[in-house]
Parts: structure tokens; C-alpha cells; sequence
């Protein structure tokens, strides 16, 4: 009988599983962003969005991505973050405690800044709850 130089791999595989199961565990802690209650509508859920978000949180304030960008300079500061992500799309994630002419004010800023789609972001409606 000879020896035989097998490589033991257990270690890796349980060192590889572990560390899968923290990823997986620690994956959804790890979402950015304002935090915003959105309001709930019969709206298609939006899978990795791929544009330039702008938050309006509670308190009005209104964020580029996760940037404050305060009202009086929104309209000069709102162009550059589009340009310079090179999106043809923007998303506006408004808190349900906004008031409606705050969101009309944003949306109106958007548009004036030659964006071909703004898009409004809502969470979608567990199912049997339409109709309150």
C-alpha cells in the first residue's frame, strides 16, 4: 500500500458555508438609503433600479441618492447628480406624511431638468387589502 496525498477540503467548505450564511443574513441589514415610509399602492415591485433616486423624508427635507441637498440649491445640484450617473430615468421615494404640494414641487424641479421618465416609488399592497 502507498501513501496517498489527498487534499482535505472539509475546512474550506465549512469556512465557504459560513460565510454564505452571514451574507445571507446580513445582506438585507445592509440596504442604504433615506429611510422613507413610501405609501402603498397596486404597483409593480422595483427590482434594482438603475437611475437617480431623489428622497423627500417626513420633515420635507430632500435627498439626491443618500445626499441632503438643500431646497435652494436642489435645482442646480439635481442636473449634475443625473449627468454625472448618466441615467435616463429618476425615481422619487416621497414619505406618506409629505404634504402633496412639497412632492408637486419636487416632481416640477425634476422635470424642469429635461428628464425624459420620472418614476414614483410605492410599496406594493399585500394581497386582498385593495379596496380600504
Amino acid at each position: 500500500m502507498g501513501v496517498t496525498a489527498e487534499i482535505n477540503v472539509t475546512s474550506l467548505v465549512d469556512v465557504a458555508l459560513t460565510l454564505l450564511v452571514i451574507f445571507i443574513i446580513t445582506a438585507p441589514m445592509m440596504q442604504g438609503g433615506v429611510e422613507v415610509s413610501v405609501p402603498r399602492a397596486q404597483a409593480a415591485p422595483l427590482d434594482s433600479p438603475e437611475g437617480v433616486i431623489v428622497s423627500v423624508d417626513r420633515a420635507g427635507d430632500v435627498y439626491i441618492g443618500e445626499t441632503p441637498a438643500p431646497w435652494s440649491e436642489f435645482e442646480t445640484l439635481f442636473p449634475e447628480a443625473v449627468r454625472k450617473a448618466g441615467a435616463s430615468s429618476v425615481y422619487l421615494r416621497a414619505d406618506e406624511g409629505v404634504p402633496y404640494g412639497r412632492v408637486m414641487e419636487v416632481i416640477g424641479a425634476m422635470k424642469a431638468a429635461d428628464v425624459a421618465t420620472v418614476g414614483l416609488v410605492a410599496e406594493p399592497e399585500p394581497a386582498g387589502s385593495r379596496g380600504r
